[in-house]
């Protein structure tokens, strides 16, 4: 029971490519993610829905997520003041969300709130005596024994504790100790399906090792799957990290092939132009607002000249893909660390797994 592979948290669907559904389905599907955790309540309200209309953001997200296999879970944030109105608020977003599963957020609010914690779960397990629950929170449980830890782990099935290294640079080392402490302190002992850092904090970022190395080790402690927070800021400000996690194969749940558009853009950023040049045919066709250029000799004078102009530390990343086998048009942006320098569109028709014409609209 329980997700597997590559996940992240979604705090605001709107931060997440523009909150449009396809767009995330289909990103979350090219970096071979297995689930989403999605926050639907904060407390006693209900969460990610458009105030002005009162629309729902979540269920379009799900089906579209559900529609490539990926497993959605429903996270919640609880303060434990008014714990049976907080369960109400869960069994409200958990009947009309096609869910498949629920995790409880519960931090420092929480702290010697027994009773409450009680109540809460005792209410959650009566109503869903079989239902995926799952908590969510410190890594380290002797530094928060105050913490009903016995309370809430009695009722989940899943212990996601939040790893987060930061000011530190030895991931590895503490999930271990996170597992350690759970596993000799708090009782019962439930699965561990850690979450990482994908976000800066103070002055510190995870760098692109750490969470190779986070993800390495959660492996070789036999974790079946990971999380990362968050989706709303690793994508939008450390895109170098979110291609680290994409490009990461988890075991039990390898990458999808990559699509012709998202080797274009590897190719790019490595800045190596005969391997950019060798996706084309060898009378093919790139046309921009400035030029037409035909044949591997020109493309090759072309993307010198266009890599030559580009600052140094940018990558191209895209946040779009739609097409059939035959025509692809994809949205890519030009990054140097968090800041966009550049947006683009293009469309490029394929044949036999190579560019037979390439139309390119930017503001680069």
């Amino acid at each position: 029971m329980g997700p597997v592979g590559k996940g992240y948290y979604i705090w605001k669907i709107p931060n997440c490519e523009n909150g449009d559904p396809e767009a995330i389905a289909s990103t979350a599907f090219n970096a071979g993610l297995k689930h989403v955790l999605i926050k639907i309540a904060n407390g006693i309200y209900d969460y990610n829905y458009d105030p002005a209309t009162k629309q729902d953001l979540i269920a379009p997200v799900i089906q579209a997520l559900h529609n490539k296999n990926i497993e959605v879970w429903g996270w919640h944030y609880v303060f434990g003041d008014l714990p049976l109105d907080e369960a109400k608020a869960a069994l409200r977003q958990i009947s009309r969300l096609p869910l498949d599963g629920y995790v409880i957020d519960a931090e420092s609010e929480y702290k010697n709130k027994y009773t409450p914690c009680r109540i809460l779960m005792k209410e959650l397990r009566n109503k869903l005596p079989d239902y995926p629950i799952a908590l969510s929170s410190f890594r380290y449980p002797k530094y928060h024994m105050e913490l009903p830890w016995k309370d809430f782990l009695t009722y989940c099935d899943i212990n996601m504790p939040q790893v987060y290294w930061e000011q530190s640079h030895n991931p590895a080392y503490q999930l271990e100790r996170s597992l350690n402490e759970f596993k000799t302190t708090i009782e019962p002992f439930k699965p561990i399906f850690p979450t990482g850092a994908a976000y800066c904090a103070g002055g510190w970022c995870p760098s692109s090792d750490e969470i190779i190395e986070f993800m390495d080790k959660a492996i070789s402690l036999n974790m079946s799957a990971v999380n990362f927070w968050s989706w709303d800021y690793c994508r939008l400000k450390l895109p170098h990290l979110w291609n680290t996690i994409a490009s990461y194969n988890w075991p039990a749940t390898p990458n999808p092939p990559k699509d012709i558009t998202e080797i274009f853009i590897n190719s790019l950023n490595t800045k190596i132009v005969s391997n950019i040049v060798d996706l084309y045919t060898l009378d093919a066709i790139h046309i921009n607002a400035n030029r037409t250029v035909q044949g591997h000799s020109s493309l090759i004078t072309y993307y010198s000249e266009f890599l030559n102009k580009l600052q140094e530390g940018t990558t191209f990343e895209i946040f779009d893909i739609e097409g059939s086998e035959q025509t692809k048009h994809f949205s890519w942006r030009l990054m140097r660390a968090t800041s966009i320098l550049a947006n683009g569109e293009d469309t490029i028709g394929i044949s036999d797994n190579k560019i037979i014409y390439h139309y390119t609209s930017s503001d680069l």
